[in-house]
């Protein structure tokens, strides 16, 4: 991927609502990869004061959609299926790191997995739906 390809996935994410809202972090971009980190605060605490599983999800879901939406074409989620392993320790910053496992013109599918340092906090297999549709925002990079 060269660096204004990956430069407009910085800037986008930068600007994109519900990363802002979760203060989410672009780290790393490339064909089919995305690392993303968010601060684990109280905010993002569910009634017994662990991190909210939709907090989680949220991270796991921005970088599933920079990593599926990294081959010029836009792509949409089919299906998610998370299995939380552990609650993560408040203030902790979670790394999302998603991999396109395989990849065929119409579908592609992608594991990613977020942890707490070493500690495992959740694995994801994801699948998308590859549109013949070019993503707007590298339209003349």
């Amino acid at each position: 991927m060269d660096d204004r390809k990956r430069n407009a996935y910085f800037n986008k994410v930068g600007q994109e609502p519900f990363a802002r809202l979760l203060d989410i972090n672009l780290k790393d971009v490339a064909e089919g990869y995305a690392l993303c980190e968010m601060r684990y605060t109280g905010e993002m605490d569910n009634i017994y004061g662990n991190a909210h599983g939709g907090a989680i999800f949220g991270l796991i879901d921005e970088a599933f959609e920079i990593s599926s939406n990294s081959h010029d074409n836009i792509a949409v989620a089919l299906n998610m299926n998370v299995t939380y392993m552990k609650p993560p320790k408040k203030g902790s910053t979670l790394v999302a790191e998603s991999k396109e496992t395989h990849k065929t013109k119409r579908t592609a599918s992608y594991y990613i997995t977020v942890k707490d340092g070493d500690d495992m906090i959740a694995v994801c297999q994801a699948l998308v739906y590859r549109k013949s549709d070019a993503i707007p925002f590298l339209e003349g990079t």
